[in-house]
């Protein structure tokens, strides 16, 4: 059952990094989602070494893009860097939304198109794939200017799948009537970087961020996106992304065993 399983560290948001390895370890998941922010806290090369000595596998590494503020091509070259220091093949870009003060949407696309240009060799490089994650169009304004698959599919077909590929993520996808023609062209293309999963419940909460429900708890046909996944022969990880108050509020293990109960009933 959890051969695939893979804990996103965001899941579990305030279980410190050396607890979080442990109870993964000893729980049997064999793949974890690392944030940049608690490395940093812990320490790069404390997080690689640990992430070694348990025996595990980082599936992804959160975040890079951000392509609004201006710092954005060196830290972004950073964020590939410390993937290719923890192991991960993937590093998860969230495109970023308009710079304050701005209204040009298509003038933000463009920019992260001519920051992949300069980004994908250099992920290439280091040995990292670049997975461009669409958000759900509420995101487009502050955190994501790439809200469908397609679109991020556009974006990333000047370049290699080994440079640049495309995240699918239940959560930000569900509700988009071409997805299923997306996850057959992101299959053909050979760019599926990674899988995520989350459910959708409503009513969102004030400021919409941690709205994301549990598995199960909502009206995503997750075992079908899963299904459509595998269907393209994507084999990869299958990770647990919810960003969600009362999960947070848990004890890291009764919250990986809740995931990893709500994944057997409603994802595998």
């Amino acid at each position: 059952m959890t051969t695939r399983f893979s804990l996103n560290q965001w899941t579990t948001r305030h279980w410190p990094v050396p607890d979080l390895l442990a109870g993964c370890a000893s729980a049997g998941v064999h793949g974890v989602g690392l944030w940049r922010e608690p490395v940093a806290e812990y320490g790069l090369a404390r997080t690689a070494k640990l992430v070694r000595d348990h025996g595990l596998a980082v599936t992804s590494l959160c975040r890079g893009g951000f392509f609004q503020n201006p710092d954005a091509l060196d830290d972004n070259r950073r964020a590939i860097e410390e993937a290719a220091a923890l192991g991960t093949p993937v590093l998860c870009l969230v495109s970023g939304g308009l710079p304050d003060g701005s209204r040009d949407l298509d003038g933000a696309r463009s920019r992260v198109a001519d920051l992949l240009a300069e980004l994908a060799p250099y992920a290439g490089e280091h040995g990292v794939q670049l997975a461009l994650e669409p958000l759900h169009p509420m995101y487009c304004s502050d955190r994501c200017v790439v809200s469908t698959l397609a679109q991020a599919l556009d974006l990333a077909a000047p370049f290699s799948p080994t440079q640049v590929g495309v995240m699918v993520d239940t959560y930000h996808l569900w509700w988009d009537p071409d997805v299923w023609d997306g996850i057959a062209r992101a299959g053909a293309e050979g760019r599926i970087a990674l899988f995520q999963v989350a459910d959708w419940v409503t009513p969102l909460p004030e400021g919409v961020l941690t709205g994301r429900g549990m598995l199960g708890d909502g009206r995503i046909e997750l075992r079908r996106f899963r299904e459509a996944v595998d269907a393209t022969g994507y084999t990869g990880p299958v990770e647990v992304e919810i960003f969600n108050d009362e999960l947070w509020a848990m004890p890291g293990p009764a919250a990986l065993d809740l995931a990893l109960s709500r994944y057997a009933q409603h994802v595998a």
